[in-house]
This record gives structure tokens, sequence and C-alpha cells, in this order.
């Protein structure tokens, strides 16, 4: 079960976190992987792993990546920023770059990997979105913004390209132990980070974060062939933090 034999899988932000678990375990299941990252990690990825060093916000740059693989079987829109702040401490820059890049840069992947699909008449697109797409979550305006459009998107694409063959959903994550998380805490709490890291595994109901490994086996399952029913949907994956927090 779950085999992604002879599949095809591109990879936004796969070089670390949640997206480098995902590829990981897709390769584990005979998949071919190509990743899109910013930049090249610090630890190599396996030979396996195909890297293509790109800005998602650059559409010309996406659609070059596109051209050179033609049809693909699977796009997994991982890559993403937070941003601190309520409404008034959002900058209109600030704005902008996050929206940028968690929302125009999954546009731009499906825009650019989608046409190959129709003509194939089959494909998976799942897109990470995030607890904060359903529940207000204190100083995350932006970040819940685009996380929101991330939701409402995949219902818009799952809705138009049924008929294509072309299944789309998201996986909705509280928080994840990543090194993307290790990183923010000592950004913005330099001083209190063990206190600040017991702080944030507290909100989730089944008393801690979640491990990559877990969000790439959610991930899994919807891009196989056994979740061959499922299309539009929203998966939260979150220690309860949604439905047990009231």
């Amino acid at each position: 079960m779950f085999k992604l034999t002879h599949k095809k899988v591109v990879i936004t932000g796969g070089c670390s976190g949640i997206g480098k678990s995902i590829a990981l375990t897709f390769l584990a299941q005979g998949a071919e992987i190509h990743v899109i990252d910013l930049k090249a990690p610090a630890e190599p990825l396996p030979a396996d792993i195909t890297l293509h060093v790109a800005d998602i916000t650059n559409i010309d740059s996406v659609q070059a990546i596109a051209h050179q693989l033609g049809s693909i079987d699977i796009l997994v829109n991982n890559a993403g920023i937070p941003q601190i702040g309520n409404l008034e401490k959002t900058s209109p820059s600030d704005f902008q770059h996050i929206f940028d890049v968690n929302v125009k840069g999954a546009y731009h992947c499906m825009y650019a990997f989608i046409p190959g699909m129709i003509q194939q008449k089959s494909g998976v697109i799942l897109n990470m979105a995030s607890v904060a797409a359903s529940v207000g979550i204190p100083d995350r305006f932006g970040y819940s913004m685009t996380k929101g459009a991330i939701k409402s998107m995949t219902q818009s694409v799952a809705k138009d390209y049924i008929h294509q063959g072309i299944r789309c959903n998201c996986i909705s994550p509280g928080r994840v132990h990543t090194p993307f998380v290790d990183g923010f805490i000592a950004k913005n709490y330099p001083n209190n980070q063990e206190e600040m890291f017991a702080k944030l595994s507290a909100t989730q109901p089944i008393g801690r974060m979640a491990q990559p490994q877990e969000i790439a086996h959610l991930a899994l399952y919807l891009c196989s062939d056994e979740a061959a029913f499922i299309t539009g949907c929203d998966y939260p994956i979150d220690g309860g933090f949604i439905y047990l927090n009231n």
C-alpha cells in the first residue's frame, strides 16, 4: 500500500522540516523526487533527489522548471514563511512579502504544473495550510490570511478540475517541531527559548508539537492511490488544537 512507484513528484520547500520529511518519505515509496527551494541546504539532500534552486515568487523561474520536467504526477506546495503581528503591526511591505511567498508561490506552482496534469488526465495537488486558516491565533494576522487563502484555493481547484482527473487537498498542521520553529524561537525570544518552546508545545491539547514525519505520513496517504476518492478536503493534524481547545 501507499506505493508511489513511477510517480514524478515536485515538492516546494523540500530542503528542511516538513518538506524534507515528505521528500524522504515519498522517495522511500518509489517516487521520483524534485525539490524546489530558495537555496541549497547546508546538509545535502540524498543523491536520488533532484534539487532545483529557484524563487517560487518568480513565475518565470517556476515555469522554466515545469517546462524542464514536463508532466508530473504530484505537486506538494509546502514552502512558506511566518510573520508575527496583528493588523496594526503588519506593515504593507510585510503583508505583501508573506502574500507573495505563501499564496502567490503556491499559485505559481499550480499555474505552471496543472496544464500537464490536464493533458494526462490525472494528478494530485497537496497544499500546506495551517490551523490558522480555521481558528484565530493571536498576532498571526498576515500568516492566517495566507493560510486561509490556501484553504480556499484548494477547494476551488478541486472543484474546477475534478473532471480532469485532478485531486486537490490540503493539510492543516498545528505546531510542528522543525528547525524552522527552533530558529523562530531563537530569533523572537532569545532570552527565554526553553520557556517559549514549552509554552508553544502546551498549546496542543495532546501536550507536544508534531514531528515532521507525522505530517509526511498524512501527506503520503493523501497523495497515494489509496486516497483516490478524496478531493477538496482540509485535514487538520494538530494534536486536538482546533476542536479540543474550547
